[in-house]
């Protein structure tokens, strides 16, 4: 299936490794000319060899939200614009409501809300002078379930879902849509790290009885971004192999 994007132009961000890879290799794949950012260049580096297509790549620390307008702009004339905006962050620390301080709160809220925000408040003036554009959060299932031990994260992801649902109906007549996909259970290093030895187990009592592929939760991103998608907007896609139990 043609997505009908070839030579537009997208920046990812947390492209270096995990879901944000996948995003970056399907966009690529369809012949999306691609910038994928992440803090560290040896694993940038690393993710270009992984890529088929044109891609390049930014080192930035969106841990500051400050850094998000720079990456933009810096984006912007790599490519020579910018359609697609792929928001991805590394989650926070585990640890439930005990373990934690307020700022830890606020740590989590730069990296995982603000600067996406900060990403999106840059990029829609860009993609309005086009007249067409595509912004998908990667947030996580536990918006929808919280998990008891991944209280940060829960926190600012919430509010970034919510951030994105409201800017969804503002550009909706700009012909820019605004989603978020949100993954449970990948095959990713964060997955390993948070579970260590565990991770057989919890993936023998997954309804799917496997983990979910990044490859296949990036073709989902890349589809968000496709023409065939210009009338999906102010969605929040869950991918969880049917983990989730809830029919909303």
């Amino acid at each position: 299936m043609d997505l009908g994007i070839r030579n537009k132009r997208a920046l990812v961000t947390g492209g270096s490794s995990g879901l944000g890879l996948g995003a970056a290799k399907s966009l690529a794949g369809e012949g999306v000319r691609v910038v994928i950012a992440s803090r560290s260049e040896d694993k940038l580096k690393a993710a270009v060899e992984k890529i088929d297509g044109e891609v390049s790549y930014l080192l930035t620390d969106l841990t500051d939200p400050e850094n998000a307008q720079p990456l933009i702009e810096n984006a912007t004339d790599l490519l020579g614009g910018l359609d697609i905006l792929i928001c991805n962050s590394g989650g926070p620390p585990p640890g439930g409501f005990f373990d934690h301080n307020i700022d830890d709160y606020r740590s989590a809220l730069d990296a995982n809300m603000l600067s996406s925000i900060a990403l999106s408040i840059a990029a829609v003036p860009i993609m309005e002078k086009s007249g067409w554009g595509r912004i998908v959060a990667i947030t996580s299932l536990w918006v929808r379930q919280p998990s008891p031990n991944l209280i940060l994260s829960n926190s600012a992801r919430t509010g970034l879902t919510a951030f994105m649902k409201t800017m969804a109906t503002a550009v909706a007549g700009k012909n820019i849509t605004v989603n978020t996909v949100q993954p449970g259970f990948h095959a990713t290093a964060r997955f390993e790290e948070l579970n260590g030895d565990k991770v057989s187990q919890i993936t023998s009592q997954l309804p799917s009885g496997s983990l979910g592929s990044p490859d296949d939760f990036g073709a989902l991103v890349a589809f968000l971004c496709s023409q065939s998608a210009r009338y999906i907007s102010g969605t929040s896609i869950h991918v969880d192999g049917a983990m989730y139990a809830g029919l909303m």
